[in-house]
């Protein structure tokens, strides 16, 4: 399928100063463990927060087996049905793929996607991985870069992910507005001091001294997911821990505004 093409600013289209963003592992549109297949639901909980950028992980492009076995399965790929009419633009990373299916990272976006292109950061073993870049046109505004990741189970895989990504970041123009998001598996809670390396700062961080806990979804422990930002600031970022949340994923979404 192919990506659908950046819309056109009209000239008179008021200048953009903040972004609302959600992160959330999908879990393949499953509840947790697997009971129930809760797409639908995931989407209509997406909705009510009206997200400028929604990053997601472990999102289904296919699934043949599934798309026989559930009778409100979409024939189209999670991303877009989540994206639905609310979202005109996505971006697709592809990371995991087998005889079924697969899997990957998006972007659903409520302004032009001007180009992206999704790192294969898969580390020898049986895990796939990537890191999904995007670049996004926002009036009045530079060049706005996001990285939607899912990084690995195992700690030194992580440790040469990470090494990936700060590379990456090093890459970007040293003055573009970066936000960085997604399920980093990381319950040592190391990546921050690496990525501040690169200059990136966690907004739960900033904001309340530790990562937010968003891992398991019914009774949050483990701080998995993030979202870092350089050249931006953050507000009330918020972990969405209560009912719908809890039942829509094996992970808790996190909520953040972005300031440019």
């Amino acid at each position: 399928m192919n990506r659908p093409q950046p819309q056109q600013f009209n000239e008179q289209a008021p200048q953009v100063h903040s972004l609302q963003i959600l992160t959330v592992n999908t879990h393949k549109g499953f509840s947790p463990l697997n009971r129930r297949f809760v797409l639908p639901e995931l989407r209509d909980a997406v909705r009510t927060l009206s997200a400028d950028l929604v990053f997601l992980q472990e999102v289904l492009g296919t699934h043949r087996r599934h798309g026989q076995r559930y009778d409100n399965w979409s024939d189209i790929p999670q991303y877009e049905f989540l994206a639905d009419s609310m979202w005109p633009v996505f971006a697709y990373g592809r990371n995991a793929v087998y005889p079924e299916g697969e899997h990957g990272n998006a972007l659903l976006s409520k302004f032009p996607i001007v180009r992206h292109a999704n790192l294969d950061v898969s580390i020898t073993g049986t895990e796939e991985r990537g890191l999904l870049h995007s670049v996004l046109a926002l009036p009045g505004q530079p060049e706005v870069h996001t990285l939607c990741v899912h990084l690995g189970l195992v700690e030194r895989q992580r440790q040469q992910q990470l090494t990936l990504l700060c590379q990456l970041l090093d890459s970007l123009p040293a003055d573009a507005p970066v936000i960085l998001a997604g399920d980093f598996n990381d319950w040592r809670k190391r990546a921050d001091a690496q990525l501040a390396e690169c200059a990136m700062q966690e907004v739960f961080t900033q904001a309340f001294g530790a990562p937010a806990r968003s891992f398991p979804a019914r009774l949050p422990l483990l701080c998995l997911d993030r979202i870092y930002l350089r050249n931006a600031t953050a507000h009330q970022p918020q972990v969405l821990s209560r009912k719908p949340w809890s039942h829509l994923s094996d992970h808790v979404p996190l909520a953040v505004e972005v300031r440019l």
